[in-house]
């Protein structure tokens, strides 16, 4: 009975170090992260990403505008993503809901009702969103080599319309500029540009 205890905590033990082991550090987080950033906001973003426990941290805190996020290690693939600043409170909050477990619609309802009624304070100016992404199979997350990434556009305008903007709400070519979510708080323009096609 004691041997198998023992054996039962060697293999927890084990898993929770190969888990541990499997976050990148924090200079190759930050340098992915950035990947996301426009060329001239890099090296002074502020860049949450995860401590060693996998507890999501604040890795650097910057001097301008932009905040980026690292990639979630244990979803495959590379996801990270810089914004402005003035969007914090309404990324936080779907951060935050979440971890407390909420479904997609849930979160959309919540922030949708809380930033009507002015608890999460959304930007009275257009702020931009960047994301860039790249398969599993071309990033090495301990290394922080990517290739045949993808970055994409979005520039979040609250309660814009297709009147408002001149902007269709679907876009006639790839790259074309075009309003997702009109009218609500979350509306913003979706620039996604052609992916490069393979030989």
């Amino acid at each position: 009975m004691k041997r198998t205890l023992l054996a039962i905590v060697l293999i927890s033990m084990g898993l929770t170090v190969r888990a541990q082991n499997n976050i990148p550090a924090a200079a190759i987080q930050i340098q992915t992260a950035e990947l996301a950033a426009p060329a001239d906001k890099r090296g002074a973003s502020s860049v949450y990403g995860y401590s060693a426990k996998g507890e999501f941290i604040l890795l650097r805190k910057g001097t301008n505008e932009m905040i980026c996020l690292a990639d979630d290690p244990k979803i495959p693939g590379l996801n990270v993503a810089c914004y402005h600043k003035d969007l914090e409170p309404f990324m936080k909050r779907g951060r935050d809901l979440k971890a407390e477990g909420k479904t997609p619609k849930e979160v959309a309802d919540i922030r949708d009702h809380e930033a009507k009624s002015g608890w999460i304070p959304m930007p009275k100016q257009p702020a931009s969103l960047f994301v860039y992404t790249a398969k599993a199979e071309n990033f090495d997350p301990m290394t922080g080599t990517v290739k045949d990434g993808y970055l994409r556009y979005v520039v979040y305008i609250p309660y814009a319309t297709a009147e408002s903007t001149g902007l269709p709400l679907k876009p006639d070519v790839p790259g074309m500029p075009w309003l997702m979510d009109p009218g609500t708080h979350r509306a913003h323009i979706m620039i996604s540009p052609p992916q490069p096609q393979k030989n």
